[in-house]
């Protein structure tokens, strides 16, 4: 029988706030770049494996709509890191992805995230052609330590 998977209706909290106020498109991503096993093949097919601690960082885009209430949250966490690095608190986050088998049961796909900070800053662009990807603040996190659970 053929896998179904209905998704929708997913969690995305950053420092404890569940944020709603998203932009269009990917309005939040979580990947991770960097692969996380270094493979070599060395003389006469010798295989050589090492973990890539940089391969456990994960990257968040999240899109939030300009000016809102989570843009102005999120703004705040940005100054205050900008302000004093040492006192800031990392960032925890949630990616909750819920999936539907078309027979009523759901699947919770979380991402479980610790020890995140801003690395860009928010950028900025005025169009006068219709382009709504100026109505939409940009925010780049990384976090050192994600955990995936499945339930």
């Amino acid at each position: 029988m053929p896998q179904v998977a209905l998704t929708g209706n997913d969690t995305i909290v950053v420092a404890g706030r569940t944020l709603i106020n998203f932009g269009d498109g990917d309005v939040a991503t979580l990947e991770f770049a960097t692969d996380l096993m270094g493979v070599k093949v060395g003389k006469y097919g010798n295989s050589l494996f090492a973990l890539n601690a940089m391969g456990k960082v994960a990257d968040m885009v999240l899109r939030v709509i300009r000016g809102s209430a989570d843009d102005i949250f999120l703004q705040s966490l940005l100054v205050a890191l900008e302000a004093d690095p040492p006192s800031f608190v990392l960032l925890t986050g949630l990616f909750a992805k819920r999936v539907g088998d078309g027979q009523g049961n759901i699947t919770n796909d979380s991402y479980i995230a610790a020890n995140g900070v801003f690395t860009k800053k928010v950028a900025v662009k005025e169009n006068v052609e219709g382009e709504t990807e100026q109505a939409v603040s940009i925010y780049h996190i990384k976090f050192t330590q994600v955990i995936r659970a499945i339930m």
